[in-house]
């Protein structure tokens, strides 16, 4: 019995590790310049280093330190924006592939892109080169997962074409098979760059060009793939993920063009199969056809869905990264993202009888860091809101807008206002302005705090922490029943710092978080107080 497991065993070993028609690499560790192989079924060749990039081309790629757990299909994808992929091997052991496309031209142009554009996997650069192999012999019973891989997805890449005996003109493209994508991003909270778009979209294929800009103050970018198919999976994969957790909510849909037109390679638009292009002045200027489509291409704007929390994984970018570069922003101010946008909002709707400054700082102080309020001394029921940047106030008004505070449905917009203005020296404006701008009470201030992960849209159920431990469930309840609504569940976390405590409705449990956070429950415990994303 035993004979017969180690025979399968090598017999699998064997299939991982074969690399044309019958010849084995004798050991994980030999190197790479001395393997003998068989190519084209006969004659025996020394396998070079394989190195450089001006090796004579083929149509069959040798790719080189891929990251250990790559799979067939993220390998294939690398080629497919160039053209048709008929083979594929699979050297697991020694972290390397063996890629072959149906033409020699189609390696060559893939070549050249990845020259310039030096290709990821998984967050991990790695290099591809020709190989010695003019064609990749593989022996199928020996391949069968490689080949099922491929059969899979040739048989996803042509369903998606049209398939009559006419080539179809570039200009007949169907909007569904566009390879560019127009993409809007909601809850901007971190500002996301072109190169956070490049890392995130290049998952599906070869980005060859970018253009961001802002309209509507929303953040958009047009991007190209070289094949409609990658755009295609793109689009199913990452339509309503978030980039970083619960914001930056992307929302893909395929652009009326088939062809961007790039004239400067910076930080607001690039085409990678261009690097000689100039820098320009950072603002390129947009084509008259992309301008045109823009402006067909409204139908996505509006007020931006709750995002989804915790979709961080997916997209692979740790919130360091993320905090990283909110913090650069803040500081370096990146135009029309973060110090360009509107930073105050105008509040209408409000509750004049009950409405405080302080109140105003506690609610929207949950979607950023208030720097100032002012109340309308001749319209009590409107507020202008400065918020510490443009990220900031468009989170509290996608948030906050249509919600109920002190029994009456608010309105929140952005201001004309880039600054609310405190009252002149010695004007009494009966405590109607206030400044914010000093308080300890500001979530948002570290770069990299947890605040950052933790902002979900108002709902009934609320968390809690920064508990002292003398402090019981009774209490706590007793305490927010008091604030006028009804506590209907509790629940401590397994420490008892922290609990989810539920109200009735969104509209007391923002009356309660107004009432308590930062409500002092001795011991020099000041309650923190937030919406949480789950439920009891």
């Amino acid at each position: 019995m035993d004979g017969i497991v180690t025979d399968v065993a090598v017999g699998v070993k064997r299939g991982s590790d074969e690399l044309l028609s019958g010849s084995v690499l004798s050991s994980p560790t030999t190197n790479m310049s001395s393997i003998v192989v068989t190519a084209n079924g006969n004659d025996n060749k020394k396998f070079k280093g394989e190195d450089k990039m001006d090796g004579a081309p083929s149509r069959v790629l040798h790719i080189r330190k891929l990251p250990g757990e790559v799979t067939e299909t993220e390998v294939i994808a690398l080629g497919l924006p160039f053209g048709k992929v008929t083979n594929i091997l699979m050297l697991k052991g020694k972290n390397q592939a063996f890629l072959e496309l149906a033409t020699e031209e189609a390696a060559i142009t893939m070549v050249n892109y990845y020259s310039a554009v030096t290709p990821h996997l998984r967050n991990q650069p790695i290099y591809i080169q020709y190989s010695n192999h003019k064609e990749l012999k593989t022996d199928n019973t020996l391949n069968q997962r490689a080949q099922a891989v491929l059969q899979a997805v040739t048989a996803v890449q042509t369903t998606n074409t049209p398939i009559s005996g006419t080539t179809v003109s570039e200009s007949a493209v169907t909007p569904a098979q566009s390879p560019v994508l127009r993409i809007i991003i909601d809850n901007m909270y971190y500002p996301v760059t072109l190169d956070v778009l490049h890392q995130i979209f290049s998952k599906f294929g070869a980005v060859l060009k970018i253009i961001t800009f802002t309209k509507n103050n929303q953040f958009q970018a047009l991007l190209q793939y070289g094949d409609p198919v990658n755009a295609q999976q793109a689009k199913l994969a990452l339509d309503g993920q978030n980039i970083y957790n619960a914001c930056c909510t992307l929302r893909i849909d395929f652009s009326k063009l088939v062809n961007l037109n790039v004239k400067y390679n910076n930080d607001k638009s690039r085409d990678y199969t261009r690097p000689d292009l100039p820098s320009g002045d950072g603002q390129p200027a947009l084509d008259p056809a992309i301008a045109a489509a823009f402006a067909k291409e409204t139908s996505l704007l509006g007020l931006p869905v709750a995002a989804v929390p915790g979709a961080l994984s997916p997209l692979g970018i740790p919130n360091a990264a993320a905090a990283a570069a909110a913090a650069a922003a803040g500081r370096v101010g990146m135009p029309g993202v973060s110090s360009g946008g509107n930073t105050v909002l105008l509040v209408s709707n409000l509750n004049e009888e009950m409405v405080t400054p302080q109140s105003l700082f506690t609610l929207f102080g949950v979607y950023g860091d208030v720097q100032r309020v002012k109340i309308l001394y001749n319209k009590k029921d409107s507020a202008l809101i400065q918020m510490a940047d443009g990220n900031q106030s468009q989170l509290a008004m996608s948030h906050l807008n249509g919600q109920k505070m002190y029994g009456k449905i608010i309105r929140v917009t952005l201001s004309k206002h880039q600054t609310v203005q405190l009252p002149r020296e010695g004007l009494d404006d009966q405590g109607l302005t206030k400044d914010f701008g000093n308080s300890p009470l500001h979530r948002f201030k570290k770069p990299g705090s947890k605040n950052f992960q933790n902002i979900f849209p108002p709902s009934a159920t609320l968390h809690l922490s920064n508990i002292p431990p003398s402090v019981s469930e009774d209490d706590l309840r007793m305490l927010f029943a008091n604030t006028g609504g009804t506590v209907k569940a509790f629940k401590f976390f397994q420490d008892h710092k922290m609990a989810l405590l539920q109200m009735s409705t969104v509209e007391e449990a923002i009356q309660a978080l107004i009432d308590l956070h930062n409500y002092n429950l001795g011991e020099n415990h000041h309650l923190r107080v937030s919406f949480s994303k789950s439920t009891i």
